[in-house]
């Protein structure tokens, strides 16, 4: 059961894929909040009143699920996911017992992309929290011109990631969203709707 779950969360594949699931949804997100308000205001079917108050509300939806999944989905769900497999899935594994928490095992990993020349650089900054003085992590980055990367690690945390950001931002952000959004375009003056405006809330 163990090495079939390894084998999933090691897989190159699925690891390339998801290995950047924050960036690509802070990317994609971003692109929604800029391009679904410009394609609404640039409607020539649509008055100008109903054309403000839609852009402003979707603007403030894609803003509002992307602060809520940045400061504390993704935070949360990184963690959870590193805790579940290293207690429960991978529990007494070496590797992951090697880090305390998901940010030392990434940081560890940012380190090890770089070159081994730069590595000691890195390793020495003060304003570093990870000093890697533990279980021969410091040695392995400094001395090895290859050094261990952990995939299943990775894979572990990235895999947390995409299913938590699915669930965040399908169930959680916009829940969280709507209380924020109303009370925001009220404040712009923004909330008076056409009977257009009404029309496109239904449908939204």
């Amino acid at each position: 059961m163990i090495n079939a779950i390894s084998n999933i969360l090691t897989n190159p594949t699925l690891v390339n894929v998801a290995q950047n699931t924050t960036s690509s949804i802070t990317y994609e997100t971003t692109l929604k909040a800029i391009g679904r308000p410009g394609f609404i205001l640039i409607d020539k079917d649509i008055d100008q009143n109903t054309k403000r108050y839609a852009a402003a509300k979707e603007f403030l939806y894609q803003a509002t699920c992307l602060g809520i999944y940045l400061m504390f989905l993704a935070p949360f769900v990184k963690k959870g996911a590193f805790h579940i497999a290293k207690k429960y899935i991978y529990k007494g594994e070496q590797g992951f017992n090697k880090f305390k928490s998901a940010d030392e095992y990434l940081f560890y990993r940012k380190v090890a992309d770089k070159t081994q020349q730069n590595r000691s650089s890195s390793l020495s900054k003060d304003h570093s929290i990870y000093k890697l003085n533990h279980d021969g992590l410091r040695e392995e980055l400094i001395n090895k011109e290859t050094p261990e990367l952990f995939p299943h690690i990775k894979g572990a945390i990235e895999i947390g990631n995409t299913i938590g950001s699915v669930i965040g931002l399908a169930i959680v952000a916009p829940q969280v969203s709507h209380t924020f959004i109303h009370p925001t375009l009220k404040l712009l003056g923004l909330e008076k709707k056409t009977s257009n405006t009404q029309k496109l809330d239904k449908k939204a």
